[in-house]
């Protein structure tokens, strides 16, 4: 069972005089005592704050490796498919239109791993030979920074594969009974027979009485972070890679770090990011904290969360895009940003709809119904760094059915150019219920859907107030027209949404605090007009002004 590391530890990781948890004291039944404070880490608050937010403030793109680009024929997607699609995600110039625009990119794990999904890593110093090489990342990290987009690596720390070196020598320790050995501790278990079972999902070390923690599954055993040495050799891992150019990274299930202890868990990351951010002040970090606001604020004291609530088909997203109470949206937005930025300065929301653990948004949110579209505006059109997950700018499908497997949720992109990259192992989505306009044909339609996300990528680029601005709901007579001003660096914007199905029309000055307005950028069915007095929102449309005082 996890127990929290004691202050005198970490000030030694801290210094990095402590390799191994050989000499650290412990009690009778082989576990590492509380501190008597019971923190668990330093929290050096000046590391957790002041991370340039307005420079992280982009639109992210998450890309399922595995699934995106094929280079070599094989049908597996991989990092040199990637680099070859960089003219499809941003191509270095903002003002040629001939790209999607996004501003960064989240690649799933692509470390050396026995899965199709690699969140069971074996070595986090191998790019995984499916995927490429690691002068193939260098490549991919160069281009990045080459067209000013960051690159996040998905570093899932929580647990190892089993196959891990790691986890093959605590067998080995535990089978040999030689708590000396180094890696004794390195991973979390129990002795059967103890006066307690600790909380959290368990497997028997086959030739021993101890169990070892696998919250997910017996083939991703999980570390012991009251171990120095599992604290140093995950700092080591980040290092490396940051070393290397990259921008940042997701960390995967980042509550279960101490299961069912929230304190110990928002402890270890706090001194986490704080070495982190020792290496790469500017580091960009995103937490998967799969939980209620109640929960994921806690995490905001060191990282940003992704924000669940807004996600998938039961998310206020959905629940907006679909004729929803925008002012309900916005006032959540509110809300969210002053909790936030009160726990931490340069803490932002980062919205999403779906992401490779749930089901495809065309499939509840429709493109012909306008829906998909109205939902990419709420959430694109709004501040922080929001995450495009790979294919939704297409209307790709996928859910996970009656499967054994989130596979359908990770289907192949549908390119529609010949690319060679297939379905991951274990899909049995119908590729009937599939899009059928691929990224070539939609590239070349001005009413598709990869057009529509491409000019909200664009407003929001144009007008920097949206991302970044301080904001401020508005309170509408008509709860299903809504939105928000922003103010950054002397530009004050309105962004305003009518997720109905029909014309409405509001009285501009009034909205915007008896500023003078200017249509910057209308999207959705229908173009917006602003007339004296009068300012006309066409059905399921969203209108950006800029605000401008009026002449005395």
């Amino acid at each position: 069972m996890k127990r929290t590391i004691s202050l005198l530890l970490a000030v030694l990781l801290l210094s990095g005089s402590l390799l191994t948890g050989c000499g650290q004291a412990m009690d009778a039944s082989g576990k590492y005592p509380l501190s008597k404070s019971g923190e668990a880490t330093i929290n050096d608050k000046n590391l957790l704050t002041g991370f340039q937010a307005e420079d992280n403030s982009r639109v992210f793109y998450e890309i399922f490796v595995g699934s995106f680009s094929d280079s070599d024929g094989d049908g597996v997607g991989d990092l040199r498919g990637i680099i070859n699609r960089m003219d499809y995600l941003n191509d270095g110039d903002p003002d040629s239109g001939l790209s999607l625009g996004v501003e960064g990119i989240w690649l799933t794990p692509i470390f050396q791993s026995p899965s199709y999904h690699k969140y069971d890593v074996t070595d986090y110093y191998t790019v995984d030979p499916a995927f490429g090489t690691q002068e193939d990342l260098q490549e991919l990290i160069d281009l990045c920074h080459q067209r000013n987009v960051k690159l996040i690596l998905d570093l899932p720390i929580n647990h190892t594969g089993a196959l891990n070196q790691w986890f093959t020598k605590f067998i080995s320790a535990h089978r040999a009974h030689n708590t000396r050995d180094e890696y004794y501790y390195f991973y979390s278990f129990y002795t059967k027979g103890g006066s307690t079972t600790p909380p959290g999902g368990y497997a028997q070390l086959s030739g021993t009485e101890d169990y070892y923690e696998c919250n997910f599954s017996g083939d991703m055993p999980e570390l012991n972070f009251d171990t120095p040495a599992v604290r140093t050799a995950v700092v080591d891992v980040a290092k490396h890679y940051l070393d290397m150019g990259v921008d940042g990274f997701r960390f995967d299930a980042a509550k279960y770090v101490y299961f069912g202890d929230n304190g110990r868990s928002t402890a270890f990351w706090d001194w986490y990011l704080g070495q982190l951010r020792l290496i790469k002040p500017d580091i960009y970090t995103v937490a998967e904290v799969w939980d209620g606001d109640g929960i994921t604020d806690l995490y905001y004291s060191s990282t940003n969360c992704f924000d669940f609530s807004l996600s998938q088909s039961s998310g206020l997203i959905a629940e907006t895009a679909k004729a929803g109470q925008v002012d309900r949206f916005t006032g959540y937005t509110q809300s969210y940003i002053d909790r936030i930025t009160s726990i931490r300065d340069g803490a932002m929301p980062v919205y999403f709809i779906t992401n490779h653990d749930m089901d495809r948004a065309a499939g509840f949110l429709t493109v012909a119904s306008g829906q998909m579209k109205m939902a990419a505006n709420l959430y694109l059109l709004s501040p922080g760094s929001p995450f495009i997950y790979y294919g939704e700018e297409l209307g790709m499908r996928g859910s996970r059915g009656g499967a054994s497997t989130d596979a359908n949720r990770r289907l192949a992109m549908v390119w529609g150019d010949g690319d060679t990259v297939t379905d991951p192992s274990g899909t049995t989505y119908p590729v009937s219920n599939q899009v059928e306009n691929g990224a070539m044909e939609q590239m070349g339609d001005a009413d598709s859907l990869y057009n529509y996300y491409k000019r909200l990528i664009m407003i929001r680029k144009a007008n920097p107030a949206i991302a970044r601005g301080e904001y401020q709901a508005l309170s509408l007579p008509n709860t299903k027209v809504g939105g928000f001003i922003a103010t950054w660096e002397g530009e004050t914007v309105c962004v305003l949404h009518n997720t109905t199905l029909n014309e409405v029309q509001l009285d501009p000055v009034a909205i915007s605090a008896g500023l003078m307005p200017e249509v910057s950028a209308s999207v959705g069915q229908g173009e917006a007009t602003l007339e004296p007095g009068t300012l006309t929102i066409p059905a399921q449309t969203s209108v950006v002004l800029r605000l401008f005082p009026g002449e005395d």
